[in-house]
């Protein structure tokens, strides 16, 4: 690989021009593409296969509205009489009658005939059923939903707009992703000393997420893609676009203090520290596209979008950054912020002293670090998972307006609605078994009341509206759904009728119960595709046991600090945390694919500058210091990179993306600082020479994809004058 990669940043320091030229020539067409086929990202978590969805798809046909957007428009008044007063009823049926009239509703039944009015008069609601799918409603159409409701506000009465429309979820900030770029390249000015260098990162980072963002959209066009999946996309991308460069540039400057030629430095840097660049994104490849196996359709996208702009990542670090290098040539250094020797001179750098107190006292080391991460990690067997909805709206927004209005004036139950659909067409009496089904569920522990049925003759299907007791989040919400689908069989022995429950609370709880179970084989297959990577990379047998074994401890203690701050409330007067409950249910399987490649890549960066120094003849111990020595600055830099680039999207207010980026942020820091620079020097002082240990039989199976470039480097030395092509 070492060889390859030689060759190709060689030819994209002489090409540099046609090199750019191709970079940017791509970069358009893909904006263009992107403006001509955009289409709308989605917000509905779709799981074929659930029996929600599965119900849901079986009944469109009897009763359409059922597949269709919804939304809610709540009225509330505070004056005496509250809704009920005869101008603030005027005020309110004027308004339903013209959010009736918007093109794209469907029906506004008027709150007052339908009984839609809390008990104490002060709050009504307006339904509002669209003729078409969630994904298809326009943001015109919501902005026309609510101007319809005028005439209510000019009355005096206070209107908010909820419901599933009105629920939008990944929207980010572009003042969040500005601050970390900033804090990205204050670590990179610090890092690397000039302007020049450290600008070269940011260029690259941001030409790689801007033709991966472009062809992203480009494809909404054609696929329904997850909202969040873009907003995945920009983090990862950005991340890892700049630590990858970083890596490289950093070798090619010590190449270039060593005395090499600027061309010569670009082309052994892509080759060494490019060829862990490239390992280091197959692995978040792998890992991202490992998302499939969950089986959840909006998750695959996910990963495969993510996937995507982790490849051009690469792409852009071995092809574009030496075109880059080679127009910089030895200007590289030109700009300095401060001084900074390239060579230590004989001086002791703080990695140096962090690597040895490690190899003197590993064992204390290694239990005070378990412990540690044993404390973060105890409040993961606490989890719970749901999925975001209005509750999960920032305050002071219309939906989370919406949703508190109705909770506190009609009960939390309201705002988790359960459809039971009710199949009596194979029933001796089909209505006495509609009328017994109903009844039986009023008597169910957890409901609070029951809507008249919705009975579509034809098809011999009735859909009961059952109002629990508790909110869409409650753990008694979920037993109550359990409970109503434990009672199938008794109710078809006595009725002839069959139930299912569906509802967008019945599906919420159907995706978190389906990604809670994927887990085990996900984290099974993640752990199988790191043991082999790595021991492809390493050629040992405790290295790859090893990191695996960190890789859980990060994620078990990053799920701790989510669990302990979104669903316990911990540092809510820190963090501006939108709603206290369930964590987001696919969060913790997209932590584990996203931290798992990370995790890998600082692995590979630290491990394989300790395997270099090993193979060259150093004492085990010796090597674990010169390894830590060589690595700690860098890596130290693109946790930090990293950590800014994910906490930024933590100041904004998105019950999606705010969790995952607090994830991402607090699992890159555990893991790099804690795991990677502390657990992992520790263990390998004290495995010694058995770390390397690797059987005779594999090494005659396994490959050497020589990624420390020991052959390449021979070769050069072999023929210093000759031409370099012929490696």
């Amino acid at each position: 690989m070492a060889t390859c990669l030689y060759r190709l940043g060689r030819f994209g320091f002489r090409r540099r021009r046609a090199v750019l030229a191709v970079w940017i020539a791509l970069l358009i067409a893909l904006g263009g593409a992107a403006g001509a086929f955009a289409g709308k990202t989605s917000d509905e978590f779709r799981v074929p296969g659930t029996e929600a969805q599965t119900t849901l798809d079986r009944i469109k046909g009897a009763f359409p509205e059922q597949d269709h957007g919804s939304a809610q428009v709540v009225f509330a008044a505070s004056a005496p009489g509250g809704v009920t007063a005869p101008e603030a009823g005027r005020a309110v049926s004027e308004a339903v009658a013209r959010i009736a009239a918007v093109p794209g509703v469907a029906a506004v039944p008027d709150p007052y005939a339908t009984g839609a009015v809390s008990p104490d008069g002060k709050v009504a609601i307006a339904l509002v059923s669209f003729d078409h799918r969630l994904a298809d409603i326009t943001e015109q159409q919501r902005e026309a939903v609510k101007a319809a409701a005028e005439p209510a506000r000019a009355a005096g009465l206070e209107v908010a707009a909820g419901g599933d429309a009105y629920n939008k979820m990944a929207q980010v900030e572009g003042g969040s992703e500005s601050i970390g770029l900033a804090v990205a390249g204050a670590v990179l000015v610090i890092t690397l000393g000039t302007l020049v260098a450290a600008g070269m990162p940011l260029l690259t980072a941001l030409v790689g997420i801007g033709v991966a963002l472009s062809g992203i959209w480009a494809l909404t066009g054609s696929f329904e893609i997850l909202t969040a999946a873009p907003v995945l996309a920009l983090m990862v991308g950005l991340a890892v676009g700049i630590d990858y460069a970083l890596f490289i540039v950093s070798r090619h400057r010590r190449h270039l203090a060593e005395g090499l030629e600027p061309e010569e430095a670009a082309a052994r840097a892509t080759a060494t520290a490019g060829s862990a660049v490239v390992f280091a994104g197959l692995t978040v490849v792998v890992a991202l596209a490992g998302l499939a196996v969950a089986g959840v359709p909006f998750l695959t996208v996910m990963g495969l979008v993510a996937s995507g702009a982790v490849v051009v990542a690469v792409l852009v670090a071995i092809t574009l950054l030496p075109a880059l290098l080679g127009f910089a040539g030895r200007s590289i250094d030109r700009l300095p912020v401060w001084k900074r020797a390239l060579r230590t001179g004989g001086r002791t750098t703080l990695g140096e002293r962090w690597g040895r107190f490690v190899v003197r006292r590993p064992l204390a080391v290694l239990l005070t670090g378990l412990a540690a991460l044993g404390v973060l990690a105890v409040p993961a067997a606490s989890l719970s998972l749901g999925l975001p909805g209005g509750g999960s709206q920032a305050a002071g927004t219309d939906p989370r307006k919406a949703y508190d209005l109705v909770g506190e004036s009609f009960g939390p139950g309201f705002n988790a609605p359960l459809v039971v659909v009710v199949d009596a067409h194979g029933a001796p009496q089909p209505e006495q078994a509609v009328r017994e089904v109903a009844a039986k569920l009023q008597t169910l522990k957890g409901v609070r009341t029951l809507l008249p049925p919705a009975v579509d003759a034809a098809s011999g299907t009735a859909l009961v509206t059952v109002i629990p007791q508790t909110g869409p989040d409650h753990e008694d919400t979920r037993a109550l759904v359990n409970e109503i689908r434990d009672q199938r069989e008794e109710l078809r022995s006595a009725t002839g009728a069959g139930i299912a429950v569906t509802g967008t609370t019945a599906a919420n709880i159907d995706v978190s119960t389906k990604l809670g179970q994927a887990l085990p084989p996900f984290v099974a297959v993640i752990v199988g595709i790191a043991l082999v990577l790595l021991a492809l990379a390493f050629r040992s047998v405790l290295v790859p046991l090893k990191a695996v074994v960190g890789f859980l401890l990060s994620i078990l203690a990053s799920t701790g600090a989510v669990v302990a701050v979104y669903q316990w409330g911990w540092l809510d007067g820190l963090i501006d945390v939108p709603k206290v409950g369930p964590v987001v249910s696919f969060l913790p399987i997209l932590l584990i694919s996203v931290l798992f490649g990370l995790a890998m890549d600082y692995e590979l960066f630290l491990v394989s500058g300790m395997k270099e120094q090993y193979v060259h003849g150093m004492a085990p111990r010796e090597a674990v210091v010169a390894g830590v020595r060589g690595g700690a600055r860098v890596v130290t830099a693109a946790a930090l990179i990293m950590v800014s680039v994910f906490g930024s999207f933590v100041l904004g207010d998105d019950p999606i993306v705010q969790p995952i980026g607090f994830a991402l942020a607090v699992g890159v820091l555990v893991d790099a600082f804690l795991v990677r620079m502390a657990l992992v020097p520790a263990a390998m002082a004290l495995f010694g020479r058995a770390a390397w240990w690797f059987p005779k039989r594999l090494e005659k199976v396994v490959p050497n994809v020589d990624m420390e470039g020991e052959q390449l480097i021979a070769a050069l030395e072999e023929q210093p004058a000759k031409e370099p092509a012929r490696v």
